[in-house]
């Protein structure tokens, strides 16, 4: 289990606003490299070692020499500009984690979605999940070596995502590519938020 040693560095006088964010996705798509790989402070991690109970349970066609599991979440914090910071809570990407969404969710304004293509079809039941909690999201694909390149119009097709959701290439290594896709995250649920209501129909 990790150390979040250096999690009580203060923020910069100027921030005024804290945002929540989920980073989500499948077993072994890249969620705690992506929070790892931005964060301004230590990140909190909760791993174990996969271990043969885990045989039958997850699925671990597809993910490589992965020998850790995140168990609980992941945690790390991201100055965005002079006034907004970012908490990042990363999730479990197993079904039997799922239960942890509900509180991990509180609060949240928006999702990453993390998405990789070798295994797509593992990313419909996370995204199914999503809406049923009506909660925000942009989905960042993330792109590992083996990966076969795909346009993001392609991705949104097989995903069978809405038009005006965010859909973005991202390497989960890098820092400033998983800034980039926090940031369209953010500015999607900011401009979301700051639409006028629908008009609703009238009482009959």
């Amino acid at each position: 289990m990790g150390s979040a040693g250096s999690a009580d560095r203060y923020l910069p006088d100027t921030v005024q606003q804290a945002v929540k964010i989920l980073v989500v996705g499948a077993f072994g798509v890249g969620k705690t490299t992506l929070v790892g790989s931005v964060s301004e402070i230590e990140p909190l991690r909760t791993e174990e070692h996969i271990t043969e109970a885990s045989a039958g349970v997850d699925d671990l066609a597809g993910v490589g020499t992965k020998h850790t599991t995140t168990v609980a979440m992941d945690f790390g914090r991201i100055t965005l500009n002079a006034r907004i910071a970012l908490y990042l809570f990363g999730t479990p990407g197993q079904r039997r984690f799922w239960d942890l969404w509900e509180g991990l969710a509180e609060g949240a304004l928006g999702v990453l979605a993390l998405v990789d293509t070798r295994r797509i079809e593992d990313s419909f039941d996370v995204l199914e999940q999503l809406e049923l909690r009506g909660l925000p999201f942009a989905v960042a694909v993330n792109e590992f070596p083996d990966s076969e390149k795909y346009e993001t119009g392609e991705i949104r097709s097989a995903l069978d995502l809405l038009d005006e959701t965010p859909v973005v290439l991202c390497d989960a290594r890098d820092p400033r590519s998983s800034l980039e896709a926090l940031i369209t995250l953010v500015q999607y649920v900011f401009e979301r938020a700051a639409r006028p209501a629908a008009p609703q129909e009238p009482a009959v």
